[in-house]
């Protein structure tokens, strides 16, 4: 008898009076081999599982901007978001209750960092402005990626891995140079100068870029066909680039709002 459960709707079923192994049915082997094999990552598994991720996020920072969370409960989740972060790039067998840990931390971290910029007087509106600009963004990267105009190409993958690994290496001088000259100032790459902004403009515009090695890379572990449990690691990796795109824009607007 066929379920009712929608679920269930694509599932097997036995007819009466038929068995394993009758025409076509699989034998008791082979459904036993189905359930054995692990079952291979498709595109589907990664679009639902980068929306939990990305709702979670959502969810957990709506708590902490109404809740007023303290201080230290959005730095606290700053920090461990951080550690999770790094854990799960370098753990070598993707744990899902480790990457949902990490959205549930940076939730309460870009909450609490969206609620002071709303309530900080001349920077009411940049939190949705930001959360805007994120998502087109990443939609018109993903479109154009989809439609040929951006490919993964071996000399684009060097530009574009080059450029954002010299500008990360700028941004860590510069704070190294803030931690020991005392100015505060550093390279003037987070000051708010004009300098400041075209270092901004500069990091989303090639960090958007690596958008487009995200998406080759997960066409390229479907094709192969990977373990369905790797689609953890690959939302992982969006949710990792839409949070640090969010947060960079955000620090573009408060540059333009203070001219």
């Amino acid at each position: 008898m066929q379920s009712s459960n929608p679920v269930f709707g694509n599932a097997p079923t036995l007819k009466q009076g038929q068995s394993f192994g009758a025409p076509g049915f699989p034998t008791a082997g082979q459904v036993e081999e189905i359930y054995r094999t692990p079952q291979r990552l498709t595109m589907d598994d990664i679009v639902i599982k980068t929306g939990l991720l990305l709702s979670i996020v959502v969810a957990v920072g709506a708590v902490v901007w109404f809740a007023k969370a303290p201080t230290g409960v959005v730095i606290g989740g700053g920090l461990l978001g951080f550690v999770l972060a790094l854990v799960n790039i370098f753990k070598r067998q993707v744990s899902p209750a480790l990457v949902i840990a990490y959205a549930v931390c940076q939730g309460a971290f870009l909450g609490g960092i969206s609620f002071f910029f709303e309530n900080t007087p001349g920077y009411a509106g940049l939190p949705l402005q930001a959360a805007v600009g994120t998502a087109a963004i990443f939609g018109a990267v993903l479109f154009l990626y989809k439609s040929g105009k951006l490919r993964a190409t071996p000399q684009f993958v060097k530009v574009v891995t080059g450029a954002f690994i010299g500008l990360f290496a700028l941004l860590i001088l510069n704070v190294l140079i803030n931690a020991f000259d005392g100015s505060g100032s550093g390279l003037g790459l987070r000051d708010g100068s004009n300098l400041a902004i075209l270092f901004s403009i500069a990091f989303i515009a090639v960090g958007s870029l690596t958008f487009v090695l995200d998406f080759d890379q997960a066409d390229k572990m479907v094709q192969a066909g990977v373990d369905q449990r790797e689609a953890w690691r690959v939302s992982f990796g969006l949710v990792v680039g839409l949070v640090w795109l969010y947060l960079e824009i955000l620090r573009l607007l408060s540059y333009l709002r203070d001219r």
